[in-house]
């Protein structure tokens, strides 16, 4: 059994969902975003999702595309990130990595180069927010031979026929975007129209979904941690990383995960 289902499957059997941290590597500079990893990780996440910077991430808001962007320009290339995952795989053996990755840099590395370094590092799978179900097939059969897992987006368009094939081509979890359009912290959330979504889900899958985009306040996840199997947090963590408040981003990351304990 992989991490990623071992993690979930010792989170429900403590009454707990899932704290699914985002950072991006090398913003606002490779020796910064280290420290921050270690930070989020030290103090409450249970997944990791690595930032892979790209120069079009269509599916990012402000302050992600800007870490994408800096990152990029401080020279960050794909061995920085796999190095990092590496580094950080030696201190956290059971913690189930997760590379926030757009296809473009995979298919332009190779699907089996790309796999075999991910591999390689301690990484557990990729989240690939391009990548339709329908044409994932050719990375799925290369990323099967690693003991790869392949996390596909739903959102709150996505109908029970989507689902179902979402579904069936996620290998441990299916990350469900909470709001239509790009991620970013927002202070409100329409949660009866994403518990209704995730309702729907249900009916048609039965994997762990976890929740993102938008999420910033212990509210939110204490909310979403009554009907979904875990919280992603991204835009608010970079921020706090951007301007070296690791502090309070440790303090940040204990008020989200102590909303996802079931009480």
């Amino acid at each position: 059994m992989g991490r990623l289902k071992e993690r979930f499957e010792h989170l429900k059997s403590k009454g707990e969902r899932a704290l699914v941290s985002y950072l991006m590597v090398g913003y606002p500079d490779f020796e910064s975003s280290l420290k921050a990893f270690h930070a989020v990780l030290e103090n409450g996440t249970d997944i990791l999702e690595i930032g892979f910077p790209f120069s079009d991430p269509v599916a990012d808001g402000p302050t992600i595309q800007l870490a994408h962007e800096v990152a990029l320009r401080n020279g960050i290339r794909s061995e920085h990130v796999f190095q990092l995952a590496e580094e950080l795989r030696r201190s956290y053996p059971d913690v189930p990595f997760l590379l926030m990755t757009y296809y473009n840099p995979i298919f332009r590395i190779g699907f089996e180069k790309f796999c075999k370094l991910a591999k390689e590092s301690g990484v557990d799978g990729f989240i690939v927010p391009d990548l339709p179900p329908e044409e994932c097939g050719s990375l799925k059969e290369v990323m099967k031979n690693y003991d790869l897992s392949l996390v596909l987006l739903a959102s709150p368009t996505s109908t029970e026929k989507r689902l179902e094939i979402i579904c069936r081509e996620s290998d441990d979890m299916v990350y469900f975007v909470s709001v239509t359009g790009t991620t970013g912290a927002r202070g409100e959330l329409p949660l009866k129209s994403i518990k209704e979504k995730i309702e729907l889900y249900r009916k048609v899958c039965s994997k762990p979904v976890v929740v993102g985009f938008g999420i910033s306040k212990r509210e939110h996840s204490e909310r979403i941690s009554e009907f979904a199997d875990g919280v992603v947090v991204g835009s608010l963590l970079v921020k706090l990383t951007a301007e070296g408040r690791l502090e309070e981003l440790a303090i940040k990351v204990k008020e989200l995960k102590e909303g996802t304990i079931i009480k």
